[in-house]
């Protein structure tokens, strides 16, 4: 295995198109997760192909792409914007000649950068150890038969088998102190359910803007940063809204398409804020190109975690950008269904306070019956 560099990591990026056409956009995006993982991009590779090489992902001749671009760059890794198998890792990092990293370790990577409560680390430790899993026996070849010899006589299992013992230990240590946040988590919840307070997320696409709405409707300060995944752990926070009342408003970690499953099912105890919400506001990069997609990758992340179901309002965020006005959409059935708004200069946000008070209309109070006077009874006779 190539030993990862102390400091100053210098990165070239892969992205290979499979018929879907949009390597330009994936580039993009990758040299920002890239550069949210505290590397510096110094070249890109893309390339058509029918289908990955099942020995190293890339065919040869643009393997040997990347390896003269890596010598001429001085590279210190090379990142893949595509999930590769342990054994291609391991051959592409013997043939290019240095370290190869690809879409889900960054992301994971990114993830322990910006955890910062102890549940998230608790949470991107096991998404972590599920990965490294998977891969030990594509990374750890030249350890999988056992030792033996004079004093290297192993315990009666291979190295492999003993990575795996301790990484399952870990992993059961790891769930179990979830599980104890998760039913605190649970509690929290159902008090807010018989106090009959709504509960509301904001969910979306990483770099969407949703923790500067968070701060503008809520007058808080989480961290807000132009860069993705800059707001990891959930933040809860009480709201009063005029004509709804009190409403419970969450800002979540945002998603990305090809979000890693390991990482959705260890972040679960954290999304269920989302499947379990009154209403989410699904808040979108007005301004983003590739609006449509990051769309799809939310919505398939919500029905993932269960949440295809909760009723949203589709949040046009960063309207100043893209040219649009501030001002609400309504459906077939006169229901708000999108509102246009500017977290930063704080344009149609009185709209959507606006429309959590339709969704969630306070009930009229009773209407008490009208005081009958003595003298205005009367007995009926023959």
């Amino acid at each position: 295995m190539l030993e990862r560099p102390q400091q100053g990591d210098r990165a070239l990026i892969v992205a290979l198109d499979f018929g879907t056409r949009d390597v330009a956009d994936r580039l993009s995006e990758l040299s920002a997760l890239t550069q949210s993982a505290g590397a510096a991009v110094l070249g890109e590779v893309s390339g058509r192909r029918a289908r990955p090489d099942p020995a190293y992902f890339a065919g040869r001749g643009k393997v040997d792409e990347i390896r003269a671009l890596r010598e001429a760059t001085g590279a210190d890794l090379v990142i893949f914007d595509h999930a590769l198998s342990g054994v291609q890792q391991r051959n592409l990092e013997q043939a290019i000649g240095c370290r190869v990293v690809d879409r889900t370790s960054l992301i994971l990577d990114i993830f322990a950068l910006r955890a910062r409560s102890a549940e998230g680390k608790l949470q991107v430790e096991l998404a972590q150890l599920q990965h490294m899993s998977t891969r030990l026996a594509g990374a750890w070849t030249h350890l999988e038969r056992q030792k033996g010899g004079i004093g290297l006589r192993g315990p009666g299992e291979t190295q492999l088998e003993t990575d795996r013992r301790l990484i399952g230990h870990r992993v059961k240590l790891v769930r179990e102190r979830i599980a104890r946040v998760a039913t605190r988590r649970t509690v929290q919840r159902r008090t807010r359910v018989r106090a009959d307070v709504h509960t509301v997320a904001l969910v979306g696409y990483t770099n969407a803007g949703k923790s500067t709405l968070f701060n503008r409707l809520t007058g808080d300060r989480v961290y807000a940063a132009d860069q993705l995944f800059a707001t990891l752990d959930t933040t809860l926070r009480r709201i009063y809204v005029p004509d709804a009342g009190t409403i419970v408003l969450s800002d979540t970690v945002g998603f990305i398409r090809e979000l890693p499953h390991d990482l959705v099912a260890a972040f679960r105890a954290t999304l269920a804020e989302a499947a379990e919400a009154d209403l989410l506001l699904h808040v979108v990069d007005a301004s983003s190109p590739t609006r449509d997609v990051q769309e799809e990758a939310v919505e398939a992340v919500l029905a993932e975690i269960g949440a295809a179901d909760v009723p949203r309002i589709r949040v046009l965020n960063k309207i100043d950008a893209a040219g649009l006005a501030p001002g609400v959409e309504r459906d077939a059935c006169g229901t708000i269904s999108t509102v246009r708004v500017s977290a930063i200069t704080g344009a149609g946000c009185a709209d959507l306070r606006t429309a959590l008070g339709e969704r969630f209309p306070r009930p009229a109070p009773p209407v008490e019956p009208p005081s009958v006077a003595a003298g205005d009874v009367h007995e009926s006779g023959s």
